[in-house]
């Protein structure tokens, strides 16, 4: 099945060249608890952990350091990837401008023999993940400290109340949440502040928009931060049917909608994303992730990536220029696509509100 073709409307896309910096900044959260962060951040978790055979530690330390040279301030990581081993790689890659950037990293689960083994919330958990993390990143303070997934069996309000002490401490500075609900994200927030909340947010994935959740952090002035924006490299073309993945270190292996009866009906999506984007000197990616920015202005993006002219080509987005009409005849072309596969397993699903 073949996507809708779109023309373009003629208006010019302008976009940095590969050697630009990014320069556009935006807001998460409001008042004493905003982040003024880079347009997208670096997620970092691809380093180390679930997306194949691990680079060099010295090529993923150029490649931060590269970030932060193009204008990136913004860096993600969380103690489970790897596990402990993608916080340390950041810390070691940071330490030069370590008071220039923002950093963070996450709490939530239980690691025993190496491995995630349950959700963990509880109060002294959560002093002991920062802690460590500290010490990992090298850092004397956590910018923004999430909830990976919330514990079912603690409330959140212990858990947001545990933040609020560790941000009086001075070891932590912001707050935020991922993956959770509306009504989380009220209670959580009338205890402290939330200054971002992360969930996975694509072109293929909208729950966040269906069930309020961007909406009550625009009425609660929280940012919304999408991981996997493009869909786990989906949405840059780049993936197919034939691909095998490094099934040791990569999640995608045994995803439902990487599998490839999956990955070939929703080919669609990437006939859309290059019809667009080839009309517009733009990739697959570059739509993807402009999509996103379109959508709110307190959205930043953490793209990952472990390759240079990657890094490049996201951070090219934050200068791209899309007429309304043009957006308007994409979303009229995307709104007839059907999704193909769970974006998780059955387990992974029970953790995630969204």
């Amino acid at each position: 099945m073949a996507s809708p073709t779109l023309a373009a409307s003629g208006e010019a896309s302008n976009r940095t060249s590969p050697a630009t910096s990014i320069t556009k900044r935006r807001t998460l959260g409001n008042g004493k608890h905003a982040l003024e962060v880079s347009a997208l951040g670096l997620g970092c978790m691809g380093m180390s952990y679930h997306r194949g055979r691990i680079p060099d530690k010295s090529v993923s330390i150029a490649l931060i350091r590269k970030a932060y040279e193009s204008g990136v301030n913004f860096f993600d990581t969380a103690e489970v990837y790897g596990p402990y081993t993608n916080e340390t790689l950041v810390g070691e890659a940071i330490q030069p401008f370590r008071k220039d950037i923002l950093v963070s990293t996450k709490f939530g689960f239980n690691i025993e023999n190496n491995q995630m083994a349950g959700l963990n919330g509880r109060p002294e958990q959560i002093r002991k993940v920062a802690e460590e993390s500290l010490k990992r990143l090298r850092t004397d303070v956590l910018d923004l400290f999430y909830q990976h997934r919330q514990d079912p069996n603690v409330p959140i309000e212990d858990v947001a109340g545990t933040v609020k002490d560790l941000i009086a401490e001075g070891k932590v500075r912001n707050f935020g949440l991922s993956e959770v609900s509306v009504e989380t994200i009220r209670r959580a927030h009338a205890v402290q502040p939330v200054t971002a909340v992360q969930s996975e947010f694509h072109l293929m994935w909208h729950r966040v928009i269906e069930n309020g959740v961007l909406a009550a952090c625009e009425e609660l002035g929280i940012g919304f931060v999408p991981y996997s924006p493009i869909n786990r490299g989906f949405l840059s073309g780049m993936l197919n049917p034939q691909t095998k993945f490094f099934a040791e270190n990569d999640n995608r292996a045994g995803l439902p909608r990487f599998q490839p009866d999956a990955m070939a009906a929703n080919w669609p999506f990437i006939e859309l994303l290059t019809d667009f984007g080839h009309q517009r000197g733009l990739t697959p990616t570059q739509v993807s992730l402009a999509w996103l920015m379109k959508q709110k202005p307190y959205i930043v993006s953490i793209p990952g990536t472990t390759k240079a002219a990657h890094l490049m080509e996201n951070l090219a987005v934050a200068d791209i220029t899309i007429s309304d009409a043009d957006w308007k005849a994409f979303d009229d072309a995307l709104g007839k696509l059907t999704v193909e596969g769970d974006r998780y397993t059955q387990t992974e699903r029970s953790r995630v509100q969204n």
